[in-house]
């Protein structure tokens, strides 16, 4: 069974197939972690020490036996207040404004199935083994309630935490912190490898030792953020791309969080995972509860590239849902970096025409349609078409992109508003501000107040207007600034402190409403890009928008860093025009498009401004991603160089999950003249095997492809009959197969 609660010996242990997780009610009712790793079995308390420390208080009812301490045990759910001292996974603030709490075993229950979460994103399956495991703890002093949520699911390798905390008193409370889980490992040493950045600069993966300190990542933006990502691993000192131990946890929430880690006096690291406790003051009258997010922990025995691959697999088939999960996403263009707003309709069906007979499959009109959208100073707000600027409605414009042979996407900002629009003179009071104090502006937008369900319903009216018009079959959905000025209109000083979290659900509740009204909508997330790229969005987004920086070169390194925790067929990749926006780099077509196969794959320029020469391509680019989807959306990914380290070349595959077939990316980073022999090594492959190279007919035995590495690719020399080192950003794909 996947739990296994042996009251004798007051373990409660949670197995995967290839994982165990144990705790256990100890002394005085305290609840302590002992375990988590390779399956294992039997009472493992004897990991824990009682002894007598030096300014580790003691629980009263421990009495003289000074070795009880929750600051120097593993704890499950540490609380503040209770003598443990490291980071805490709960705060209480009491009624008459005193801070601390006690948390004791009460109960257990074992359910069937896995939990779901009303209103927020949570990981799902119809696995027959899958069970529920909820730990009540108790304060029976304060009246305060924690049930501890933990979702096994055997054939994922994958356990979920989230705490439902509740007010069983006669007076109100504040709570002051509510993680999702805590975790902590007695023994060993470890690394932090978090995934930091800046917009149009995600997710740079970092390697730091967790030493004796305190280490704090996460956001106070509101959002996830294109600054930290929820989504953290834990690894030992020796772990490998193929070997070692790691963990890895990953929030389902896209507001603001923190990751606290460290290791303690004693050689215990402890990880405190889930919603920010800065502007978290969350009050519950009696009778009043609060659900924390879902968290999602995974540990692989052999490496990070399984670790990626657990939470793959996760991600695709139970967190995403619809009917686009599973499918290959239509290949579309973009009009944003080809226009911005500064367009016609009739720019855009000339865009359209020759996407079309290029053989792109869907059309998407970014930001400039709508109000009197010319510039971003003005029209967020105001979600009626500008017929005027496109030259007809927006249903006409539709049906003459669909008469193409292209499905037609649209732009959408619901949560913003710009004080330049009708809605905002009508309504000023929706806008998060500060009475009294000037709001502090992003890009000359304020927000609305996703936390009332006026606001939403109003937002969700106007645009399921227009979408019901041209029966769109895509949406974008963009969110492009931080969150100041946390104050609502509506709310008293009792309640600003959970207004970031309900504005989160109100988020999450209009994407519902969408995906309610169109269930064929293929819903892309955005936030500038990769601001909100989490494992939360993704539960009503089957794909988010990787980065507004579409360099080929810089997307390499921050698509590498998404591929920790997210899989391939999440990252929104465009080909774009060079010189880059961003970077002002040339890069070649052919390049950019390799780099873009590894995620939806799309285009973000002008077709009718490229080369007679690139344009002869652009069949052949979409005909080989459709030849490769399924190899590349459902393949197991490794990252074949480390690119962060790797300033020579990148490499990436997908190997299918049978060993049949794979797809080696490479991009050569930096070019020099008579260079050494390079080689990639392989991953993946079929033991013993051997594979064919299907360009060259080479055959090529796996374990040597493993050991060795492929030989670095060469290209013809331009005027003398030989193969030479190939040049700066060149990029080649090596699909093999396997042979009888």
């Amino acid at each position: 069974m996947p739990i296994l609660y042996n009251e004798q010996d007051q373990t409660i242990t949670l197995h995967t197939n290839h994982s165990s997780y144990q705790m256990k009610i100890g002394p005085c009712g305290l609840l302590v972690h002992t375990y988590y790793g390779p399956t294992a079995g039997g009472d493992m308390s004897w990991c824990l020490s009682f002894r007598d420390r030096g300014f580790s208080g003691n629980p009263y009812d421990a009495k003289t036996l000074r070795g009880i301490s929750a600051d120097t045990l593993p704890m499950e759910y540490p609380c503040e207040g209770s003598g443990d001292f490291r980071p805490p996974a709960f705060s209480l603030r009491r009624a008459n404004g005193a801070v601390g709490c006690d948390l004791r075993f009460r109960s257990v229950k074992i359910l069937p199935g896995k939990y779901s979460l009303p209103g927020l994103p949570a990981v799902y399956t119809d696995e027959a083994g899958a069970q529920t495991l909820e730990v009540t703890l108790a304060d029976e002093a304060a009246g305060i309630e924690a049930v501890l949520q933990y979702g096994v699911l055997p054939e994922l390798d994958v356990i979920t935490w989230s705490a439902r905390i509740t007010n069983r008193g006669a007076e109100p409370v504040v709570l002051q912190a509510a993680a999702s889980g805590a975790l902590d490992l007695v023994s060993g040493d470890w690394d932090l490898l978090h995934f930091y950045g800046r917009h149009a600069g995600e997710r740079a993966a970092a390697r730091t030792e967790i030493g004796q300190r305190e280490i704090l990542i996460g956001s106070r933006r509101g959002t996830s953020s294109h600054q930290q990502n929820p989504f953290v691993i834990l690894a030992r000192q020796d772990a490998t791309e193929l070997a070692g131990e790691c963990l890895g946890m990953s929030l389902l929430y896209s507001g603001s969080f923190s990751c606290n880690l460290g290791r303690d006096q004693f050689g215990t690291t402890r990880a405190v995972m889930g919603v920010q406790s800065e502007h978290f003051d969350y009050p519950l009258a009696p009778g009043e509860s609060f659900q924390a997010p879902e968290l999602a922990l995974a540990y692989s025995a052999s490496g990070l590239a399984h670790l990626s691959h657990l939470f793959h697999r996760m991600i695709s088939q139970h967190v995403c849902r619809g009917p686009w999960k599973n499918r290959r996403r239509p290949v579309l263009l973009n009009n944003w970096e080809a226009t911005g707003m500064d367009f016609t309709g009739e720019q855009i069906l000339s865009i359209a025409k020759t996407a079309a007979e290029l053989g792109v499959e869907m059309l998407v009109l970014d930001d400039g349609w709508f109000g009197a959208r010319n510039n971003d100073n003005a029209g967020l707000g105001d979600w009626t078409v500008n017929t005027e600027k496109l030259g007809c409605t927006m249903g006409e414009l539709a049906q003459k992109i669909r008469d193409m042979g292209m499905k037609f996407g649209l732009w959408i900002e619901p949560e913003m508003v710009n004080e330049d629009s009708e809605l905002f003179r009508r309504h000023p009071d929706w806008a998060l501000r500060i009475p009294g104090k000037p709001p502090v502006m992003g890009r000359n937008q304020l927000v609305l107040d996703f936390s009332r369900s006026e606001v939403v319903d109003e937002i969700f009216r106007q645009i399921t207007d227009v979408l019901d018009e041209c029966s769109a079959d895509y949406v974008k959905m963009d969110m492009n600034r931080s969150i100041t000025d946390v104050c609502s209109a509506v709310s008293g000083y009792q309640s600003q402190g959970k207004l970031l979290y309900q504005y989160v659900l109100g988020v999450y509740r209009f994407m519902d409403r969408l995906l309610e009204r169109y269930p064929e909508l293929l819903l892309e997330g955005c936030s500038g890009g990769g601001g909100r790229f989490d494992a939360g969005m993704l539960y009503y987004c089957p794909q988010i928008w990787c980065s507004d920086n579409t360099d080929a070169i810089d997307r390499i390194r921050i698509q590498y860093g998404t591929s920790f925790g997210y899989p391939l067929r999440t990252m929104g990749a465009h080909v774009s025009a060079v010189p880059n926006g961003d970077t002002r780099r040339r890069t070649p077509f052919h390049t950019r498009a390799v780099v873009a196969m590894a995620g939806t794959f799309g285009y973000e320029l002008d077709l009718n401004l490229i080369s007679d020469e690139e344009k002869a391509q652009v069949p052949v680019q979409i005909e080989t991603f459709k030849k490769h989807w399924n190899l590349l959306h459902n393949g197991l990914f490794y990252r074949l160089t480390d690119v962060m380290k790797n300033r020579q070349e990148a490499a990436w595959m997908t190997v299918a999950e049978d060993g049949s077939e794979a797809l080696v990316n490479i991009v050569v980073l930096d070019a020099t003249g008579n260079s050494p022999n390079r080689f990639i090594r392989c991953m993946g492959l079929t033991p013993g095997a051997s594979y064919r190279d299907e360009a060259s007919g080479r055959i090529y035995d796996a374990n040597a492809l493993m050991t060795l590495g492929l030989p670095m690719p060469t290209v013809p020399h331009p005027r003398w009959p030989v193969q030479v080192t190939p040049c700066e950003y060149d990029a080649f794909q090596i699909h093999l197969t396997i042979t009888d």
